[in-house]
């Protein structure tokens, strides 16, 4: 029994193109990488970013680190560069404070979140928690 999948010469172009988006679908549907991610538009502070997707811009601030007004230079200067304008990022919220996101900020690609980075590179301490339901504990 002879079985033929696409049709000679020009349908069978047509059939490579339907195959290859579909292809194309797939791909995009099992990688998580940059079609929904967010992106940093400012370094505001030490531990504020203004983070925007496709139509809103958020202002996100670090979740479960303070940074001190001695290290706020040098962690505003870490974070422009581990996360330079226009870095992806995923957002992980964590609640709001005040109309301010609270979130861990982990720029794709990079194994830890940014907060993370802060306190490894002594910019910043942990907040100290709100109790036993506290998301950082």
């Amino acid at each position: 029994m002879h079985h033929r999948e696409c049709p000679p010469v020009l349908p069978q172009l047509r059939c490579q193109v339907v195959i290859g988006l579909a292809a194309l679908l797939v791909a995009l549907l099992i990688w998580p990488g940059g079609a929904g991610a967010a992106e940093i538009l400012q370094i505001r502070g030490g531990s504020l970013l203004q983070v925007g997707d496709q139509n809103r811009s958020y202002t996100v601030q670090l979740a479960c680190i303070s940074v001190s007004a001695d290290h706020e230079n040098g962690a505003v200067d870490w974070l422009r560069q581990a996360a330079p304008r226009r870095t992806r990022v995923n957002l992980r919220p964590m609640g709001q404070e005040q109309g301010v996101l609270l979130a861990r900020v982990q720029p794709l690609g990079m194994a830890t979140d940014l907060g993370s980075g802060l306190l490894a590179a002594g910019l910043a301490e942990p907040r100290a928690g709100a109790g036993a339901g506290d998301p950082c504990l």
